[in-house]
């Protein structure tokens, strides 16, 4: 066969090669959902040019209303929080035995108006409305406007006339004209009732009553969506719509498929459209979702056939480490921020009681008080767990723990996992906690020779499997599994997925320490390797 024949059917069969893979291929390439296999519930979102901005909740955690950002809807990095603290309340600093797990600032509202962001919240805890603006959301400073009452599930809206209201409520959804600047509600304004049940698109059988409100105008047409979960079905979404503002609204179900629900529209530059959700995902947390949407008739059809799809038409992941969380040397140079955006500390910290300058390369976290409880004391410092599996380490210095003192790595929820090194009667032991039932109880208890330790948990989320294992090494490459593997359960009383957390609490006296000298995250798990 001459050379270019030759060189003809090699070219012709590397094309029919490529022709024969180039599904796969594409397949590969695109975005899997779960878009974030973490927990980020009750997301708000919008677009703003070519970059994409969401907040979500995370309740009791403090800073609080994380923003994060993206430009292809599917890889996103933490850039700001709108709060540094909701308040100073017992239950938001854990004084006086109070709490505010599974309250604090809930699902959060965004907007983009006139050069101005918008990010809102309401709070059981405080009985308020917050209102936080910005001329830079990624930088800052927040301003904030706070009113009573707490305004259920709202959302804030703009409308072309300048006018501003909140949607709010359950079951019953009203409507409350705000002032001009967002600040509070408008004197002489009274609420009206804008959709007496927007639970009955999904039939008459309701468990959970139409909420989680986000309202947006599309061509002139008002579309508001929401949740509701009809008894012995599961999660759905509804979506009204209008041609006013107030009404009459019609009403019809989107989505009904896996509990993917509670979101709204985004649309992409070049004129697509998809819907956010999330779906409860067990011991992980809430998860976010996106399908496609479609347009019959001026009505956003969402899904694929009714279904959420497994691959969507977008950039892949490209993994949750860094942008969500990530790992911590505790090294700062002159100028970075003392901690990274990936951390939140569980309730209000303390800040006079940890340090990353007073060792460099390490965080120190002091005791100021005696507590009972590892639920109760202050400053744990917490990152979110990912799925479908990972694992956090960390180094422990403990030369410095005072009679009483307990420091180490949880697995915080209602249900929580501990192993640390537990100072009593003169000598430091490594012990294996599980609050499995509720109710701590010690499972393990090892003598620990040194003052340098290393701790890891690893979490399997796969399938909803739902299980952690701890361990502990005396030299940083040995593992050994201690205690029990924790049943990790997803509970309402903390409403939020598990979370990595350092924390050292006193017992008998303040004023010990003890030094981590990083934190260390993975998406695989290596067991005793």
């Amino acid at each position: 066969m001459p050379y270019s024949l030759k060189r003809s059917a090699v070219v012709l069969g590397l094309v029919l090669a490529a022709a024969a893979i180039s599904p796969l291929a594409a397949q590969v390439q695109q975005a899997q959902n779960p878009v974030i296999f973490a927990d980020v519930p009750d997301m708000a979102m919008i677009r703003v040019g070519k970059t994409y901005y969401m907040s979500s909740t995370t309740m009791h955690m403090s800073p609080g209303v994380p923003i994060m950002k993206s430009t292809d809807l599917v890889n996103w990095q933490l850039v700001s929080y709108a709060s540094d603290t909701l308040a100073s309340l017992d239950a938001l600093t854990l004084r006086n035995g109070k709490s505010t797990y599974g309250r604090g600032s809930w699902a959060s509202s965004l907007r983009f108006h006139q050069g101005t962001y918008y990010v809102s919240t309401f709070a059981q805890t405080t009985g308020k409305t917050y209102v936080y603006s910005t001329r830079d959301i990624e930088k800052g400073p927040w301003k904030v406007a706070s009113f009573t009452p707490s305004y259920h599930d709202h959302s804030l809206f703009f409308d072309d006339d300048g006018r501003v209201y909140l949607v709010y409520g359950a079951g019953k959804l009203r409507l409350i004209e705000l002032t001009a600047d967002a600040s509070g509600v408008k004197p002489g304004a009274t609420e009206q009732v804008l959709i007496e049940n927007a639970s009955a698109p999904a039939g008459p059988n309701l468990g959970l009553p139409a909420e989680g409100s986000q309202l947006f105008k599309i061509k002139g047409n008002y579309y508001l969506f929401n949740i509701t979960w009809p008894k012995g079905g599961m999660r759905t979404v509804v979506v009204h719509r209008a041609d006013k503002l107030t009404g009459p609204y019609e009403g019809r179900v989107a989505l009904q498929d896996l509990g993917v629900a509670q979101g709204g529209l985004i649309d992409t530059p070049d004129g697509r459209w998809f819907s956010y959700l999330f779906r409860d995902f067990g011991a992980v947390g809430r998860i976010p979702y996106l399908v496609p949407v479609t347009w019959t008739d001026s009505w956003p059809v969402l899904g694929t056939a009714g279904k959420v799809p497994q691959t969507l038409p977008l950039p892949p992941s490209k993994g949750l480490i860094p942008g969500l969380v990530a790992s911590d040397e505790f090294s700062r140079r002159k100028g970075e921020p003392a901690l990274p955006l990936v951390w939140q500390w569980n309730h209000n910290p303390e800040n006079s009681l940890w340090s990353v300058t007073d060792r460099a390369g390490y965080l120190r976290l002091k005791t100021g008080r005696v507590d009972t409880t590892f639920l109760l004391a202050r400053n744990t410092l917490t990152q979110r767990t990912i799925g479908p599996t990972c694992a956090g380490t960390t180094a422990l210095d403990v030369s410095r723990l005072k009679e009483g003192d307990f420091a180490g790595l949880a697995l915080l929820q209602k249900r929580y996992g501990l192993v640390g090194v537990d100072y009593r009667n003169g000598a430091k032991s490594i012990v294996m906690i599980s609050a499995e039932t509720e109710k701590p109880v010690e499972l393990q208890r090892l003598p620990l020779p040194q003052n340098t330790v290393y701790f890891k948990a690893e979490c399997d989320f796969t399938e909803r499997k739902d299980v952690a294992t701890f361990y502990y090494s005396l030299d940083g490459k040995t593992w050994n599994a201690i205690g029990a593997p924790l049943k990790m359960a997803y509970t309402l009383p903390h409403f939020m997925g598990y979370r990595f957390g350092l924390f050292n609490y006193a017992t008998k006296t303040a004023g010990g320490y003890a030094d981590f000298d990083y934190f260390r995250i993975a998406d695989t798990t290596t067991g005793t390797k």
